[in-house]
């Protein structure tokens, strides 16, 4: 029986496993295959159909040890191991353009064994609380994936944007405006697969000019005080001066 004959899958069995993988930019990811003794495998194909790029092909044959590769260089993917021992596949250093769906077929003897993983790749956002005008606060998510959420504290009004970007990225703007004056501080929540971060900003680094106002009255309040204590110091010094010479 040659090998086109063996792999036929009008002639064996095939058993089939989906999943989906999420993995974070920049983070190495490993792709597992069907979990079969590789003394059973007589051959073992990965098919990689990165979103919007030409698919790529990597495949080992057992009894030859041959190993082919289809337009898969330089995309950073390599076997996990040595394929006789382990054939899943190793992503360095994941980016955006590693995104799509990566299947391994190992073909025995009983069947074909298929398992498929659904690659997502997620972005952290970069994340800002910037002061406003007249009790408002701007706090955005930078370029993340998916989109990240944002909350606020204590309650107030808020309108949220989005912007998605061409790399599939979105920036979540949200302008929060709250209505009391004793708020001595203001709180956004930002919520994302990666992680969740908390920023936080001083009302009088919100209030902008009531805050500089503020500060220029106490410095001028203590300029004035200390003016009238030298006055105070001259005028006694002077009046004790002029009585000795009367004397």
């Amino acid at each position: 029986m040659d090998w086109n004959q063996m792999t036929q899958r009008g002639s064996l069995p095939m058993t089939e496993v989906s999943t989906t993988l999420l993995v974070q930019m920049g983070a190495n990811a490993v792709l597992c295959c069907p979990a079969l003794p590789m003394t059973k495998a007589l051959y073992v194909s990965w098919v990689i159909a990165p979103r919007g790029q030409p698919p790529c092909r990597i495949s080992y044959r057992v009894d030859t040890k041959e190993i082919n590769e289809t337009n898969c260089m330089g995309r950073r993917i390599t076997w996990a191991s040595t394929p006789d021992q382990r054939p899943d596949l190793q992503i360095d250093a994941v980016a955006l353009g590693h995104e799509g769906l990566y299947s391994c077929e190992i073909a025995t003897l009983q069947g074909n064994f298929l398992r498929r993983h659904d690659l997502h790749v997620l972005v952290p956002p970069a994340v800002t609380l910037l002061p406003g005008e007249n009790r408002t606060a701007v706090c955005e998510a930078i370029a993340g994936k998916p989109a990240a959420q944002i909350f606020w504290s204590p309650d107030g009004n808020h309108i949220t944007k989005q912007e998605s970007h061409s790399n599939g990225t979105v920036t979540v703007r949200s302008t929060y405006h709250w209505e009391q004056n004793n708020v001595s501080a203001v709180f956004c929540f930002v919520f994302h697969p990666t992680g969740n971060q908390t920023l936080s900003i001083e009302l009088n680094q919100v209030t902008g000019v009531t805050s500089t106002l503020r500060s220029l009255l106490i410095i001028l309040y203590v300029k004035l005080s200390l003016l009238g204590i030298i006055l105070l110091i001259v005028g006694s010094a002077f009046f004790q001066k002029r009585n000795y010479f009367r004397k």
